[in-house]
C-alpha cells in the first residue's frame, strides 16, 4: 500500500463512518507501515483534499457527465486525490497523478468501467489546467464557499462577525498549515537551553515572535521520540491556549480547578506558571482521559496536578467556594481549529445548536466553586458568538456577583479592558479562540 492509497482509504472511511481524519489516518499509516517520507505525503494528500474538497468537486463536476454524488465513494476520493495533486502539488508529474488514480480505481473499486471514467475526467482536467472553469462571483458567500471549501452556512456566520472581505483572509488561514508550537517547561529548563538541546537533535527551532517561552518546531519527525520531549522539557500547545492561562494569571500557592481539562495543556500551563507550587485539580468527563492527563503531568514533573473524572455539569458540594481560580474550557463546535482539523468544517451544523445550553450549564456550575474574590475563566476554541459572548452575557445577567475583569496579553492583542477577547487565525496566527475572565465579588458566600 502506498501513500496515495492510504490517503484514499482514510478519506473514504471518514466519509462513510464519520470519523476524524487524524485518528483514521494514524491507524491506516500504522497498518501500511510506510516510511516517514511516504507517511508525510499521505498526510499532505489527505489534509489537502479535505482543505479543498468543495473546490475540487467544483472542477471535477465540470469534466464529468455523471454527478459526483452518484459515483462510488472510493471513486470520488480517487478523483479528488488526482485533481488535488495536479492543482496544488508542483513536484508530482501530472502523468503520475493520473496513472496512480487509474491503478487505484482498478484495485479498489467495484465498477469495471470506473477506471476509464477516472482516466477521462482527470485527462480532461489536465488539458484545461491553464484555462480552468471560472467560479461564479455573483453571490460572495457562494463564491468564498467554493474557493476556500467552507460550507455556506459557515461562511455566512464568519461574514456576519467580521465582514466578507476579512472572511476571505480567515478562510485562507484555515487552509494553511500551522507550525508546531511547543511551550517550554520552565520548571525544568529555559527557552535558550531547550533550543540548544533540540538543535542537537537536528530540530529546526524558531522563537515565537511575541509569546515568551513558546517555540515553533520544524523537522521533528516523530516528536514524541525526541529526548527533550521524553525528559519533559516541553509540551505541545497552541499559543491561544497558553494566552488563556496568561489571562487567568495563576500564581504559586493557588488552588486551581480545570473543569474540562483533557488533554491537559491548560493544567500544565497553570502548574508551570505556579512554579509547581499549590494545587491543580484537572477534570474530564471521560475516564480514559484521566490517564492521559496523568501521563503528561508525570512526564513534565508537575506533581501538583491531580487528575479526576468528573462531569462539569454536576455539582460537587465539597468544592463550593474553595478555588482561587476555576478554568472552564467548554466543549464547543471547534470551528477555531479548522487549520488542524480540516474536516470539522463538514460536520452537521444542527447538533451545534445544543452546545450553548451545555456550555451555560457547565459555566454556572463551575461558578459555584470559585471562592469570594476568586477568578473564573471561560474559553472555547470556536469563533461563533452564540457559544462565546452570548454564553458569557447570559451568565453575567444571571450572576450579578461576577464582573468581567480586564487583562493584558502580549503582542498586538495588548490590553483587553472588556475582559473578553476573540483570537483569530488570520489576525494573530493562533487557533481561533475566545477568552473571558470574570471576578467573583468579595463576601458572596
Amino acid at each position: 500500500m502506498d501513500a496515495r492509497e492510504v490517503a484514499m482509504l482514510t478519506l473514504n472511511a471518514c466519509q462513510r463512518q464519520g470519523g476524524w481524519s487524524d485518528g483514521v489516518l494514524k491507524k491506516q499509516l500504522a497498518a501500511a507501515g510506510l516510511d516517514s517520507r511516504d507517511a508525510a505525503l499521505a498526510t499532505q494528500l489527505c489534509f489537502g483534499v479535505l482543505q479543498n474538497q468543495l473546490l475540487l468537486d467544483f472542477y471535477l463536476s465540470k469534466f464529468s457527465n455523471i454527478p459526483l454524488k452518484r459515483m462510488e465513494g472510493k471513486v470520488i476520493q480517487v478523483l479528488r486525490l488526482g485533481a488535488y495533486q495536479m492543482l496544488f502539488l508542483d513536484k508530482i508529474p501530472h502523468s503520475a497523478a493520473v496513472n496512480s488514480a487509474v491503478a487505484m480505481t482498478k484495485a479498489n473499486c467495484k465498477n469495471p468501467r470506473a477506471a476509464g471514467m477516472v482516466n477521462g475526467i482527470l485527462r480532461s482536467l489536465e488539458r484545461s489546467l491553464k484555462d480552468l472553469p471560472v467560479i461564479p462571483q455573483k453571490d460572495p458567500i457562494s463564491y468564498l464557499s467554493t474557493l476556500y471549501s467552507h460550507p455556506e452556512w459557515l461562511v455566512k456566520e464568519f461574514s456576519l462577525a467580521i465582514g466578507t472581505g476579512e472572511t476571505a483572509s480567515l478562510l485562507a488561514a484555515d487552509n494553511s498549515q500551522p507550525p508546531t508550537a511547543v511551550m517550554v517547561n520552565t520548571t525544568r529548563t529555559t527557552g535558550a537551553e531547550l533550543t540548544a538541546r533540540l538543535a542537537e537533535e537536528k530540530v529546526e527551532v524558531t522563537p515565537h515572535p511575541w509569546l515568551e517561552d513558546c517555540l515553533y518546531l520544524g523537522r521533528t519527525g516523530d516528536l514524541e521520540r525526541l529526548a527533550a520531549f521524553q525528559e519533559g522539557l516541553f509540551y505541545v500547545q497552541d499559543p491561544a491556549s497558553r494566552l488563556a492561562i496568561r489571562a487567568a494569571d495563576p500564581k504559586p500557592g493557588m488552588r486551581v480547578l480545570d473543569c474540562c481539562a483533557a488533554p491537559g495543556g491548560k493544567s500544565f500551563a497553570a502548574a508551570i506558571a505556579m512554579e509547581n507550587r499549590g494545587e491543580v485539580i484537572s477534570c474530564d468527563l471521560h475516564p480514559h482521559k484521566k490517564k492521559l492527563i496523568r501521563a503528561g503531568a508525570d512526564r513534565l514533573g508537575l506533581d501538583i496536578i491531580t487528575p479526576m473524572t468528573a462531569d462539569g455539569k454536576v455539582f460537587r458540594p465539597e468544592w463550593e467556594n474553595s478555588f482561587d481560580l476555576v478554568l472552564v474550557d467548554a466543549p464547543c463546535s471547534g470551528l477555531g481549529v479548522i487549520r488542524k482539523k480540516p474536516d470539522i468544517r463538514y460536520k452537521d451544523p444542527e447538533p451545534l445548536a445544543e452546545l450553548p445550553a451545555i456550555q451555560s450549564a457547565i459555566l454556572a456550575n463551575a461558578a459555584r466553586y470559585v471562592r469570594p474574590g476568586g477568578a473564573l475563566l471561560y474559553s472555547t476554541c470556536t469563533l461563533l458568538r452564540r457559544e462565546n459572548e452570548a454564553v458569557v452575557q447570559d451568565f453575567l445577567r444571571e450572576h450579578n456577583d461576577y464582573k468581567p475583569e480586564a487583562f493584558t496579553l502580549p503582542g498586538d492583542i495588548g490590553a483587553v479592558p472588556s475582559g473578553m477577547v476573540t483570537l483569530w487565525p488570520h489576525r494573530h496566527g493562533t487557533d481561533g479562540f475566545f477568552i473571558c475572565k470574570m471576578r467573583k465579588g468579595e463576601g458572596t458566600l
